[in-house]
């Protein structure tokens, strides 16, 4: 998993209250057995005005000039800036790894569906709770100048701005402290490496019947 320490990027603006798991990844597109090639049908429904299906050439389809990751100001955004309750609906981690893939590193948002807020931790998206008021005055500031960037020092927990202000974020310090390293799960396993060699080791010589597998 991908390091979070220090990420400035620009800014796209989702001004949806209640975006579901389904709008940021159609059902549709969750048959691969792959955990890549998600990044393409992000926002599907919204991003195209054709019905997508997987394989598709995205060159080869109607994109929606209306919708925001569309309009070329925002093209290469990697901070998306939501309303709250994102990610509600269905808990398929498929979310994160489209959003993820998009290019996006982190979220802000007054709130989000929970199982949804777990999965981003766990694949290297950082998804940032602020004061609904804070979020608004931030899509202000978006719309009104173009080229809005923002920098996310996670390590002294702060969203910066452009002029400098500086805004405080909570975070879990187990959460922080895996996003900094890039552990996921797996990761964080494989930190006792040694350890699970001498078990398994230790193991063999009480049991070593586990060594062999029945025939047929």
């Amino acid at each position: 998993m991908q390091k979070f320490t220090v990420h400035k990027g620009l800014v796209a603006p989702m001004d949806r209250e209640n975006v579901d798991t389904d709008a940021i990844i159609p059902k549709q597109f969750l048959k691969s057995i792959r955990k890549t090639g998600f990044g393409q049908n992000l926002f599907d429904e919204w991003r195209y005005l054709d019905h997508g299906e997987p394989g598709q050439d995205p060159a080869s389809r109607k994109p929606n000039p209306d919708f925001v990751l569309n309009q070329p100001r925002y093209q290469g955004a990697s901070v998306l800036l939501a309303r709250k309750n994102f990610g509600c609906g269905s808990s398929r981690e498929h979310a994160p790894w489209a959003l993820d893939q998009y290019g996006f590193r982190a979220l802000i948002a007054p709130s989000y569906a929970d199982i949804f807020f777990n999965n981003c931790f766990k694949n290297g998206l950082l998804p940032i709770v602020l004061p609904e008021a804070t979020v608004s005055q931030l899509f202000d500031e978006a719309a009104a100048f173009p080229g809005y960037a923002l920098t996310i020092d996670l390590e002294r927990q702060v969203v910066v701005k452009p002029q400098g202000e500086e805004i405080p974020f909570e975070v879990q310090a187990f959460r922080k402290y895996c996003l900094l390293n890039g552990f996921d799960d797996i990761g964080l396993t494989l930190r006792q490496s040694d350890k699970i060699r001498a078990f398994e080791a230790e193991r063999l010589v009480q049991k070593p019947w586990l060594a062999h597998t029945l025939a047929g």
